[in-house]
């Protein structure tokens, strides 16, 4: 007994730190971590070098889905309350509308292809109709791939929260066809209010609670975040044993503690970071143990068949469709639909027919798992050469090297640091403001006060107390003030204009087509309103033979900066002969009348 537990330590903790390592491998060759997660524990498993057999498919649904919650609650947490308010609607239709797409549209190539009928055909659709959490916000995030914030916002927020509307008509599909199809409508219609109403009722009021625990229950440092964490598996737990979506609660949960103002961020934040590694690691472990590739050939060619139905139409038609009415161009919406990766949440989903007793139920774990792998594959290693095709990469621009929430209660500063550069304001002697005093300065590799370092000088780096919404002004009196490099200049515009410049000013100064009824309106006005959306860094908007361009927003999301472009950017030219703007489909649907009428 002792030596069999013995040996269950040893080795699931060598698995989990072969998974750590193997990280280091990944960011070299540029694999996508999560598949390497995957592919760690297919060597283990029964099949591979390892020779483990682990068949048990009640134990892996309750590992995937606890790791789940605690990836979701961490997704939430991070996403900001403006991130979501940019990106609710068009996240929310592609998490709703673009679900059902999905399913429908994988559903043709599983039936004809496979011995299956159409309900079970739905059913692997449903599956296979949710985006990764995980990957997305792995790659989006840690991956180092910065894009512009509302095609950010949109993917993290769409890949936390349609995950309920996929476990739902996965649900509902396998009850469907446990019963014969006897489910009646109304039944599937109050299944699916309770999911969604209770879950977000259960969500709203669990984060509450967990805000109001963390800030009022003097907890210690250590145990806060645990604390945190183990309520929001309550809430997880609370809304499924209610009948509702247990994702959506804990996912709407961290959305609201994370947003909240709570004690200790930076600690919270730090804790989660590595519970949710963990998470992954353990899950897509397990999901790779559970598989067994000696049974992989026989299903090979279907799998390719449906993952490229579901990469190149399904995924596509459903992103076109759900943000048709939001104003996304071409390249922005093309960028959407490759990112749809799957992952967890699709083999997590594919055991439910296994656990149900279904027919086909191991097929169904075999084509999720395969269709994963493709995805992972090609999406995950492509996704930073497809942003910078399709322009979507945003450069980065000069800011903090360093940027540290202080956990001082009562206070909200930051300890930022930042390197001088030979040419900047502040190099040249401009005076930095009473409240942003050096506290120290660290030249040569050694450490002086601010009063001993004197003058900033060229290579130093400057540690300094702000407020987080006077960054940005220090921003710009420590970055360099030489031309920005080529891709910069193309990115963000020849030069900088006030956004509270009048548009009758740039239309004399500049010769540009204005409408006289727009003169009175101010730079930034005007963007926004031709935006017709919240603006974000990068936001482009042409007028007449020049581009007006998003450069930098204040901490209150106001913008702060203008780029003029003298020629139109290659960013925004459609690079691709498909996902025509509203905009676009208007021009064409005008030329075809007026060629019917003539």
């Amino acid at each position: 007994m002792l030596e069999t537990m013995n040996a269950s330590i040893l080795i699931v903790s060598g698995l989990v730190a072969l998974s750590i390592f193997s990280s280091l491998l990944s960011f070299r060759i540029g694999a996508p971590l999560l598949l390497v997660f995957l592919c760690v524990g297919l060597v283990a498993g029964e099949d591979g070098l390892g020779g483990l057999a682990f068949d048990d498919v009640d134990a892996a649904y309750l590992i995937g889905n606890v790791a789940l919650a605690v990836i979701l609650f961490d997704s939430g947490f991070h996403t900001s309350v403006k991130a979501f308010r940019a990106a609710a609607w068009p996240a929310m239709a592609l998490a709703s509308l673009g679900v059902f797409v999905t399913t429908a549209v994988v559903a043709v190539p599983v039936h004809a292809l496979l011995d299956f009928g159409w309900l079970e055909s739905l059913l692997m659709g449903a599956i296979a109709s949710s985006t990764d959490a995980a990957a997305v916000f792995f790659l989006l995030r840690v991956g180092g791939i910065h894009v512009r914030d509302r095609v950010r916002a949109t993917l993290e927020v769409e890949s936390g929260s349609n995950d309920p509307m996929a476990i739902f008509l996965t649900l509902t599909l396998v009850a469907l066809l446990a019963d014969g199809g006897k489910v009646s409508g109304l039944h599937v219609l109050t299944e699916f209010v309770a999911e969604f109403g209770v879950g977000a009722v259960i969500g709203m009021f669990g984060g509450g609670l967990i805000v109001l625990a963390l800030n009022k229950m003097g907890f210690e440092r250590g145990l806060q975040p645990l604390a945190a964490i183990s309520l929001a598996l309550v809430v997880f737990g609370t809304a499924g044993a209610l009948h509702g979506s247990g994702f959506l609660a804990v996912y709407i949960a961290g959305l609201i503690a994370g947003n909240a103002g709570i004690n200790a961020p930076e600690t919270m934040r730090r804790f989660q970071d590595g519970l949710t590694w963990l998470a992954q690691i353990v899950m897509f472990l397990t999901l790779g143990l559970l598989a067994t590739p000696s049974e992989f050939s026989d299903f090979a060619l279907e799998a390719v068949a449906v993952s490229a139905v579901l990469i190149f139409i399904a995924r596509p038609l459903a992103v076109w469709l759900c943000l048709l009415p939001f104003g996304f161009n071409r390249n922005e919406t093309a960028f959407v639909a490759w990112v749809g990766l799957r992952g967890s949440v699709s083999v997590l989903l594919s055991i439910v027919p296994m656990v149900a007793g279904l027919a086909h139920g191991r097929d169904y774990f075999i084509l999720a798992f395969l269709v994963v792998l493709v995805s992972l594959g090609l999406q995950g290693w492509t996704i930073g050469a497809v942003a910078r095709f399709l322009g979507q990469i945003v450069p980065k621009r000069i800011g903090p090297v360093e940027r540290m929430e202080l956990e001082i209660p009562g206070a909200r500063h930051e300890l930022v640091a930042y390197r001088i550069v030979a040419d900047s304001l502040v190099a040249r002697g401009h005076r930095l403001p009473r409240w942003a005093e050096p506290s120290l300065v660290v030249r040569d590799d050694k450490s002086y006060s601010a009063h001993a370092a004197g003058h900033l000088k060229p290579g130093d780096t400057a540690y300094l107390f702000a407020r987080p919404e006077r960054v940005p002004y220090l921003d710009r009196l420590f970055a360099s003030a030489a031309p920005a490099a080529e891709a910069d200049r193309q990115f963000f515009g020849d030069f900088a204009l006030a956004p509270e410049t009048h548009m009758k000013e740039l239309a004399i100064s500049y010769g540009l087509p204005v409408p006289v009824e727009d003169f009175a309106l101010t730079l930034a006005q005007w963007v926004v309103r031709e935006l017709g959306h919240e603006p974000g860094i990068g936001d482009r908007v042409g007028l007449g033979e020049v581009e007006l361009i998003v450069r930098s927003m204040d901490w209150d999301d106001v913008i702060s900066e203008i780029g003029l472009a003298v020629e139109p950017t290659i960013f925004d030219k459609p690079k691709l002969p498909l996902f025509q703007s509203r905009s676009e489909l208007r021009a064409m649907i005008k030329r075809w009348m007026k060629k019917g009428a003539a």
